[in-house]
């Protein structure tokens, strides 16, 4: 995880899961991250998962069936037991191993992929938890670097040439199109990443939310090399 002045401010780190799932976010806090040094040859996962496509989902049992190595076996334990955690939490999560996202070439100008800064946002309180195992890591940026794409005016004057509704309707557009969740980072704005291994949960756009919700993004992935991600 990158050191930054910043991070201090923003990244709350655990040593257990309870605490990871039960400290609040405050003030400028919208990530807590369970940091974790892991132990176990997660790429041997990855090499032996039956690919299908760019993102593949790996099911609890293909994990269980896979012939893995003592260190393949140690990745194996994590992983499951990450997703029985979380699971018991009430969470939903999904292991893939990606090769890379599907790209958004809709608007040239203004594309709405995971590679883009953004924040989830859900109707109901919710987290969003995810880990990387092997492979780039996923990044966070400070919301004092970021700023809402939808209020660049040169953006935001390309939006409306696609809009064709009245003016009331504008902002229902932007919120129907999911565009009033990109970001854009600042010139001098420093991403960081939040690392191998570290299960760590961020803060959503919902109703009631007491804190910004954390901006964050899929990384470019490196040449050759797939990651292994859990979500949810």
């Amino acid at each position: 995880m990158v050191d930054s002045s910043h991070a201090e401010h923003q990244i709350h780190c655990v040593t257990n899961f309870r605490d990871l799932v039960s400290t609040p976010f405050n003030g400028e806090v919208n990530a807590i991250c369970w940091t974790r040094k892991l132990i176990g040859d997660f790429s041997e996962i990855v090499k032996k998962v039956a690919l299908s496509g760019n993102i593949t989902t790996i099911e609890q049992e293909e994990l269980h069936e896979l012939q893995l190595s003592e260190q393949g076996q140690l990745a194996r334990e994590i992983l499951l037991n990450d997703l029985k955690v979380l699971e018991a939490h009430g969470a939903s999560p999904i292991l893939n191993v990606i090769n890379c996202y599907d790209r958004d070439d809709s608007y040239p100008f203004f594309p709405t992929d995971v590679y883009s800064f953004h924040v989830d946002r859900s109707p109901v309180p919710v987290d969003t938890f995810l880990c990387t195992y092997y492979g780039a890591s996923s990044e966070i940026l400070p919301n004092s670097q970021g700023k809402k794409k939808v209020l660049i005016p040169e953006i935001r004057d390309e939006l409306k040439k696609l809009y064709h509704g009245a003016d009331e309707g504008f902002e229902s557009f932007l919120s129907d199109h999911f565009f009033d969740l990109h970001y854009q980072a600042t010139p001098h704005a420093r991403p960081m990443s939040l690392g191998l291994g570290h299960l760590c949960r961020l803060a959503v756009d919902h109703p009631g939310s007491q804190v910004p919700p954390c901006i964050h993004r899929a990384p470019r992935e490196k040449p050759g090399e797939n990651r292994l991600l859990m979500i949810c």
